[in-house]
This record gives structure tokens, sequence and C-alpha cells, in this order.
């Protein structure tokens, strides 16, 4: 709630819904996922988050607001999960498929991390990461520079002599498209995208997020 850009944005409201719950919706739609928890901040700041996820039964974790990667390594130890898949918050168009499709790597390799973001070849807003809990753990007590606890990843990115990563592509060029919900621009450009869809959001995948962002609009 407290980003500096675009202050509340995940509970913004776009077509009815805050964008927390775009993304939630989206994400339900994973096969590969046993479980989903919104990790917020301990911060009084964020306690409408708490809020809006305990009234729509969503399971939530509390930590700190700056140190980012203590939060998710809470998150972990609190749940006892093998793995996870981190996604942002300010993502709410993420094509589920993308988790599924990294989920089935993880499981089908022996790897600390499944990443479609180093190199990233798919849109800002679709960046998914399964990370082996284990790994992530032992990492974090390495972990000292602000950039990498306010990130949570770039640890593993700039050693990845100690990890084993995996990353997969995508298959098409996106260009500069910009799928992620940062600034004010951001925000108008996800409400005008949710406006020209016909059918539920999360029946979109990215490219044809990306073939609706691109078409010509056409007035009367």
């Amino acid at each position: 709630m407290s980003s500096k850009r675009l202050p509340g944005k995940v509970l913004r409201m776009a077509a009815g819904k805050p964008l927390l719950l775009h993304l939630y919706e989206r994400v339900i739609h994973c096969h590969s996922v046993d479980q989903i928890i919104v990790a917020t901040s301990s911060d009084e700041s964020d306690d409408p988050v708490a809020l809006f996820c305990r009234d729509h039964a969503i399971g939530v974790f509390r930590g700190p607001l700056h140190d980012v990667a203590a939060r998710f390594k809470r998150t972990l130890e609190a749940f006892g999960w093998d793995a996870c898949v981190r996604v942002n918050g300010d993502s709410p168009l993420l094509d589920q498929r993308l988790i599924d499709q990294a989920v089935m790597l993880f499981r089908g390799n022996n790897c600390d991390l499944v990443t479609n973001v180093h190199p990233r070849t798919f849109p800002a807003g679709q960046s998914v990461e399964v990370i082996r809990a284990l790994t992530f753990c032992n990492a974090y007590a390495q972990m000292s520079d602000g950039h990498d606890l306010e990130h949570v990843t770039p640890f593993f990115y700039r050693h990845p002599d100690r990890f084993a990563i995996m990353n997969f592509s995508a298959a098409r060029e996106y260009g500069g498209l910009h799928l992620a919900v940062d600034t004010p621009s951001d925000f108008d450009a996800f409400n005008a995208l949710i406006g020209r869809m016909t059918r539920p959001a999360w029946q979109y995948d990215v490219g044809q997020l990306a073939d609706l962002y691109s078409a010509p609009q056409v007035s009367a």
C-alpha cells in the first residue's frame, strides 16, 4: 500500500474490483499450486490488505515492510513448503499458464530456481519464479545488500555459479510491452485493456493480451 509511484495500488479499484483480486482470480486457475498466500507487511499501512484477504477468505502472512526477502523467508518457514512460486501483486494480468509451465520445469529438473526474468523475454507484469525453499532460506543468510532484501531474488542472478537456475523464454517477441501496474499511466492502461475484453480476464493468455493491447481501437 505504501508504493511511492502509485500509493495504495494493490487495492485500487478497476472494473469493479481491486487489482489484487484481479491477480487472485487468475492464480486460482493454476493447476500446479497447492496453496495461495498474500505475503504483505506487518506495517499498519498494509492493514487494509490483510483485512481484504480475511474478508475474501484469501490466505495472508505478514512480515517486514522493507526487508521483503525476510518476509518471503518467514512465509516459507511458516507454511513448510518445499518450494514456492513467487509472483508480484502489481501484476494483475499475469498469465497463470506461465506458473504451470514454470512448476512443470521445476518438477522435471533438479533446479534451485526456475525463472522467466533472467534474461527477460516476457513483458513486465508476467514475471514468474519458482524457488526451492531450503535454497532460499540458506541464501538469505548471505544477503546484506538492500537491493537484494527489497527485491528478493537478485542475489541468485548475481551468483549463478552457486545455484542451479533454469530460465524459460517467450515464444514470440513482445517488444516494450508493459503489463505491470507501477504508475498512474500503467493503471489507466490496465483499465483500458480490461474495458476491451469480451470474456473473463483470466481466459486471456499473454499472447492474446499483447494482441488486444496493440489492436486498433474503433470509435463510433
